[in-house]
């Protein structure tokens, strides 16, 4: 292609003129398309002073009936000498408005402006000039030009000045909707949900995207003013009542909701109506793009099933989280799990002055490494690879890191797992959490937080009831502490001949211990790791079935940078010794999220996806509770965040009891799940 050619074409062909098949290297490619540029804005330029002269003179031409031969020369001499004078100042205006710098095919109201500004400064110029022209060459003769002149010069020259620009926008669009019109046969059918500022840029994003793959056919929005109107074509057809009418007449086979304002509860009754269609969904997450002029069809995104919950986000306030934080060196075990790698996350936003993250999985602890250096390139991040059960190893830790807060996720979290290996669970879960919690005290820590669970209210599962240990771990520290009597704690060790499994017993040299424990207890977290989500959305892709265990089964549900966020602001309320309940709302049926799940999907449940009943799991129960009967409520800043009244028990009692727990579970003998049963007594073991 040839440079006459590509003049020809234009400049949306030299966007799309493919150089690497040519063989014109990047830096030909550059200065190409700056040279085909440039001549462009030289050809514009050339006609500016042609249309700003012409405009004039054929102003002057009309007044004479269109005959050149009647304008006196007394109007032809000043017209002619002021001419040059008048083409150098409009080409100076017209620059400093940068009107040849302007891409004309994406023309707004900012080049219009420009331009209007541009026309009534020259036009001044213009009548002042040919003005002052006329008594200077006439001298004492005729003092200005004709009326008619003036008026239909300016007129005549902003017109041929805005027609020539804003024609190849015109141009341009035109040639985009015939286009579109050829490839609606092959578009996807959508519908459109928000008739307002956000719906309207998702559609003119639409319409001028280059390849056209999707069309929408109608609106929708809940505004009765706005019924059986129009925009940019598409007919407004009415409210939410007519979603399921409309899929139908048009056909539809993607939904698109853009409606950003509305509350979680109204775009949940929305998303209720159009999972019914088995259209495609997708939907704008939030206002943010909006406040900033931003929003293009890339910022919808796929429903996920937290937007079916019918809820405001969980919100909270962090600037407590980053006074607590700031310059403070803290230690998250379990941190590469689901809910360790967000607390690092969030806690690597807060300017801590170390963060350590402590695993027993190398992948996950490489994966949540290579995340923070790559976003977050100054953290000091030190990432150990250790067992919360080896006394050892977490002493080491702590002594030479010096943790001023903790955060305690490592666990055993699989209910049914640990049901056939209840051990396991008392091991890493009960004795891992007491041997962390003492090396804490015994290095100085300030606060060590305990994630805990709903299911350690009245637990069924050995799972629950090895969390229900930790939170009484974490209440019989705080106890001995604040009664000076933290010397009382004994070790618990499993190294042979080791009588402290190497714990450095600062308490024998009089430095008190200061450690805050505390415990956070919330529900099920929405794609962690073990979640039904993830579980049944592979079912799902499999071609299903998918596999519930009870039609009545429900459970509390919270996403994971929400669950999180709470943890971290109630860590800042902590006084010592509390057991923090986040506030989890309504409990969700396991059975409605398995097929809202396959709705959103695309398919229909029990006829595309099969739904299977399967049973309680070993150690289930249907409902989870977050309280116990015995606790009461207190509140907190945070609405959403309670404590829970700790329940008394011996505390001496309760510590010679976890020594031999600790024996039974390394020793492999005798009954694990009765002795958890003496120790906490409103443990009762699911027979199923």
């Amino acid at each position: 292609m040839n440079n006459s050619e590509m003049n020809e074409r234009g400049t949306d062909d030299l966007e799309n003129f493919d150089f690497n098949k040519s063989g014109i290297n990047n830096y030909e490619k550059k200065g190409f398309l700056k040279g085909n540029l440039q001549v462009m804005d030289f050809v514009l330029l050339l006609y500016d002073i042609g249309a700003v002269n012409v405009s004039f003179f054929l102003a002057l031409w009309f007044r004479f009936d269109c005959q050149y031969s009647m304008i006196p020369n007394t109007y032809l001499e000043p017209f002619f000498k002021f001419a040059p004078f008048y083409s150098l100042f409009c080409v100076a205006v017209f620059s400093y408005f940068r009107l040849y710098k302007s891409i004309w095919r994406f023309a707004s109201y900012n080049e219009l402006a420009r331009i209007l500004a541009s026309v009534v400064i020259v036009s001044i110029f213009h009548i002042v000039g040919v003005t002052i022209t006329c008594q200077v060459v006439l001298q004492g003769g005729i003092y200005r030009m004709p009326l008619f002149y003036y008026a239909f010069g300016v007129m005549l020259q902003a017109v041929l000045l805005l027609s020539v620009r804003f024609s190849y926008r015109f141009i341009i669009l035109m040639w985009g909707l015939k286009r579109r019109e050829n490839d609606l046969a092959y578009a996807k059918r959508v519908l459109l949900i928000g008739a307002g500022a956000a719906g309207q840029m998702i559609l003119r994003d639409l319409h001028e995207a280059k390849e056209s793959i999707e069309h929408v056919y109608c609106i929708i929005d809940d505004n009765l003013d706005k019924w059986n109107r129009f925009i940019d074509g598409v007919p407004i057809v009415g409210g939410r009542e007519d979603i399921l009418k409309s899929v139908e007449k048009y056909h539809i086979e993607k939904i698109l909701i853009a409606i950003p304002s509305a509350s979680a509860e109204q775009k949940r009754d929305i998303l209720d109506i159009c999972k019914e269609t088995g259209c495609e969904l997708k939907i704008l997450p939030g206002i943010y793009q909006l406040a900033n002029g931003e929003i293009t069809i890339s910022d919808m995104k796929k429903v996920a099933i937290e937007d079916l919950l019918g809820r405001e986000p969980i919100k909270a306030n962090l600037e407590d989280v980053f006074q607590y934080l700031n310059g403070k060196t803290t230690l998250v075990t379990g941190g590469g799990g689901s809910i360790g790698s967000e607390l690092c996350r969030q806690i690597a936003r807060h300017n801590p002055r170390q963060l350590i993250i402590f695993d027993v999985y190398e992948n996950n602890a490489y994966e949540i490494q290579q995340e923070l250096r790559a976003k977050h390139p100054d953290l000091n991040l030190e990432v150990l690879i250790g067992s919360v059960r080896d006394s050892r190893r977490i002493n080491s830790v702590f002594a030479t890191y010096r943790p001023e807060v903790v955060y305690h996720a490592a666990a055993h979290k699989h209910v049914p797992l640990m049901e056939d290996s209840p051990r396991e669970a008392i091991k890493n879960n009960a004795i891992g959490t007491y041997k962390t919690a003492y090396a804490a005290m015994m290095n100085g820590c300030e606060r060590f937080v305990l994630i805990s669970t709903d299911k350690a209210v009245n637990p069924t599962n050995i799972m629950g009831a090895s969390k229900r240990l930790c939170e009484m771990v974490i209440q019989t520290f705080d106890e001995k502490i604040k009664a000076g009597k933290a010397g009382e704690l004994p070790v618990l060790y499993a190294h042979s001949n080791d009588e402290d499994g190497s714990m450095r017993n600062i308490i024998k040299k009089n430095i008190p211990a200061k450690t805050e424990f505390v415990a956070v207890r919330f529900g099920n977290v929405l794609g962690s790791n073990g979640s039904v989500i993830p579980f049944f959305k592979k079912q799902i892709a499999a071609g299903g079935p998918v596999t519930v265990t009870h039609p009545d089964i429900v459970r509390y549900f919270m996403t994971i940078s929400e669950a999180v966020s709470l943890v971290l602001q109630a860590g800042t309320y902590a006084k010592g010794g509390e057991i923090f309940v986040l506030d989890m709302g309504e409990p969700v049926k396991i059975d409605a999220l398995a097929k809202n799940l396959i709705k959103l999907s695309g398919f229909k449940p029990d006829v595309d996806i099969k739904i299977e009943y399967v049973g309680l799991r070993p150690g289930e129960k249907l409902y989870e509770e977050k309280l116990m009967e015995e606790e009461g409520m207190k509140t907190t800043p945070n609405h959403l965040i309670h404590i829970g009244a700790p329940i008394p028990f011996d505390t001496d009692w309760f510590l010679l009891q976890m020594k031999e727990l600790m024996n039974v579970s390394y020793g492999e003998t005798g009954d694990i799940r009765e002795l958890v049963k003496s120790i906490i007594p409103t443990y009762q073991p699911n027979k199923n």
